[in-house]
């Protein structure tokens, strides 16, 4: 309060978080037209099924949509959404392993002919090897790899350490040579 005589001024309020300029939107259609493709191809790694990795970034790019404004750094949209993804294709596993357990033994993917003719006998081994080897080692070479992602935004998109990223790589190279046989 002023006891001069004077009016005090009016406070002004920060704009709501739905009112944030235009500038710090998240482009989320351009984002999707950008990357939907090496995601669907992210989670079909994971998942092993083209129908259930579409879906899982699908969800991804829905839940991304809807919180758009809400994100404090949409420059990092690109790096939630491959979480989002990634998370989402854990979920997936994480459900198909309570439903085999009860039902009968997991069986891999069947290849169609198709496939399999596109595919080298040296690509599907590589494919086979990677799908054994543990799920945390997996997701890291999929992602330095396949999208060739450095070691940082490969912790990030974790939610571990980046030289906990590097030996996950490093240990996830040697189990590859291992089971193909590459060991020098």
């Amino acid at each position: 309060m002023s006891f001069s005589g004077t009016t005090p001024e009016p406070k002004t309020e920060a704009p709501p978080r739905a009112e944030r300029p235009a500038r710090d939107r998240v482009d989320v259609a351009g984002l999707f037209a950008e990357h939907h493709l090496g995601l669907v191809r992210l989670a079909l790694l994971m998942v092993g099924d083209q129908a259930t990795a579409e879906d899982v970034v699908q969800e991804a790019f829905a839940r991304t949509h809807a919180g758009r404004l809400r994100l404090r750094d949409p420059g990092r949209a690109l790096t939630y959404v491959r979480s989002a993804v990634l998370n989402g294709a854990r979920s997936v596993l994480r459900r198909r392993a309570v439903a085999f357990r009860r039902a009968v033994p997991y069986e891999p993917p069947v290849w169609s002919a198709e496939h399999a003719a596109l595919l080298g006998e040296e690509r599907r081994e590589v494919l086979t090897a990677l799908l054994g080897l543990p799920k945390r080692q997996r997701e890291a070479l999929i992602l330095r790899y396949y999208l060739d992602l450095p070691d940082q935004e490969i912790a990030e998109v974790m939610g571990i350490r980046a030289g906990t990223a590097r030996s996950t790589i490093a240990r996830g190279l040697a189990a590859l040579a291992r089971t193909l046989g590459e060991e020098s």
